[in-house]
Parts: structure tokens; sequence; C-alpha cells
């Protein structure tokens, strides 16, 4: 295992998991609509649904969606799907924070779910496990030990900023426009998926 690969290895890993993409759009909604705490234990499925999804490609998943691209295909729809419900119900958003009767802030399963429904997901471990690992088991291992608190702390950062946005912005008809306008976002993702 070569030492050498840690700063390359790291520096893939926080430019895939820093930059926009539908999973962090729900971290900053979530920071927005609910307490932290709840962001972050979405914050935790989504990496370790991550890490999951990662070690998987890098153990040859990759090849079972060569043999049967129609299931590549029923990923893609369900991804679309998932990503259109979560866009509706953050558009329907009322900008208040959560009581008691209120929905439930996105949870751990959802967070594991998004991220293999997630095709910026799949392509960063694609890219990245062809890029560095070149099928070592070695090299992989050591590339997801280095993505899991790389990916858990970029997340994070969205929550915190969401959470950063709620505290100084107060008005609800603020955090709606900003609701919307991640909504907004999170469905126009849905084009790339479909056409991209």
């Amino acid at each position: 295992m070569s030492l050498s690969l840690l700063w390359p290895m790291s520096a893939f890993a926080l430019a895939a998991s820093i930059s926009p993409g539908p999973v962090n759009l729900v971290c900053l909604s979530s920071g927005t609509r609910y307490p932290l705490a709840r962001g972050l234990v979405f914050v935790t499925g989504a990496s370790l649904g991550f890490i999951a999804l990662f070690i998987a490609v890098g153990l040859g998943l990759t090849s079972l969606l060569t043999a049967l691209p129609g299931l590549e295909t029923a990923l893609r729809w369900a991804g679309v799907a998932f990503l259109l419900y979560l866009s509706v119900r953050l558009f329907r958003d009322d900008g208040r924070l959560p009581d008691h009767e209120a929905r439930p802030a996105p949870g751990f399963r959802t967070g594991v779910l998004m991220q293999w429904l997630n095709p910026k997901a799949w392509l960063a471990s694609a890219s990245g496990i062809g890029a560095y690992t070149a099928g070592d088991v070695g090299l992989l291992t050591l590339f997801a030990a280095l993505y899991l608190p790389i990916c858990w702390l970029s997340l994070s950062g969205w929550v915190v900023a969401g959470a950063f946005l709620r505290r100084h912005v107060q008005r609800p008809g603020v955090l709606v426009a900003v609701n919307r306008s991640l909504a907004l976002l999170l469905a126009a993702s849905c084009l790339y998926l479909l056409f991209g």
C-alpha cells in the first residue's frame, strides 16, 4: 500500500463529497428546517450508505450492472422518483420549524437509500476506485477509511450552513424561498439523471 496516495485520495474524497449534489441539498435543507442533531443523523446514514456503495462498487457491483443493463435503468428511474418526491416535500415546506406532530426529518435510512439512488455517488465511487485502487483490496480499504470521515464532515458542513441560515434568517418567508430554490435545484438534477 502506498502512503503517497493518501493526499490524492483525500483530495478526491473532499472534492466529491463537498460539491453540490442531491444529498448535499437535502443536508442544507435539513439544517434550515430541523435541529442540528436530526440533520447529523441523516448525514451519518448518507456517509455509511456511501461507503457501503463505494466498497460494493470496488468489489465488483459494476460488473453486475454491466451484465444486467435493465438494473441500471431501474436504479436511475428509482433515483429520479425518489428525488422528485423529496423535491415536492421540500417545495411544500412552510419554513417553520416542526413541532412534535410535524413530519419527521430525513433520517438514517433515508440517507443510506439516497446514496444508493444517487448517480453522483455511483460516479464518485467508480471514478475514484478506477483512478486510485487498480483492483487492490488493500487500497480500496484505505480509500474507504479516508472517505468516511471526509464524507461525514463535508455533509455535516452543509447541515451547519443550513442551521446558520435558520438561526440568522428568522422570517419563515425567507426559508420558504430558500427551500423552494433547493427543491427546484433538486428537481433539475433529475433532468441530468434522465438526459445527462
